[in-house]
């Protein structure tokens, strides 16, 4: 399975938002510069978010977007689903098929699909921010 750039970036900017969540809304210009990603594009990223109750937008001069639920109620695989549809390999675990029952292939794939999905569902934002804490606190250590 391959993720693409839609859920690459989505997951990106995401996680931006959950290093400052608790904190001030963040513009689409500010995350698109942290994190490298065409603000246009981000702009694109963030409407099926917010639809899927993920992001909030607050308006006005010292508006932007903020988490709508804390970082670690917050999984990959719904950030990645809202962008990207269903995580599945191949349409056949998605959809009924004539030849599923007794098809190796059929539960190959639904193998895969289900442990995709399992593990996505299992990596929250606060893992990833866990994750990244030691990793920025050795690079901090380097620059000094």
């Amino acid at each position: 399975m391959k993720l693409s750039t839609k859920g690459q970036y989505g997951v990106r900017a995401m996680y931006d938002l959950a290093c400052f969540y608790g904190g001030a809304p963040q513009s689409v210009k500010c995350i698109a510069e942290r994190e490298s990603i065409p603000e246009a594009y981000l702009e694109q990223l963030i409407a099926p978010l917010r639809k899927a109750g993920l992001v909030l937008s607050l308006r006005g001069a010292q508006g932007g977007y903020l988490l709508a639920r804390p970082p670690q109620e917050i999984s990959v695989g719904e950030i990645l689903r809202a962008l990207e549809g269903p995580l599945a390999a191949t349409d056949c675990v998605l959809s009924e098929c004539e030849k599923a029952e007794g098809c190796v292939m059929h539960a190959l794939w639904l193998r895969v699909h289900r442990g995709v999905n399992a593990v996505m569902d299992s990596i929250t934002l606060q893992d990833m921010l866990s994750d990244a804490a030691p990793r920025q606190a050795q690079t901090k250590e380097q620059e000094e």
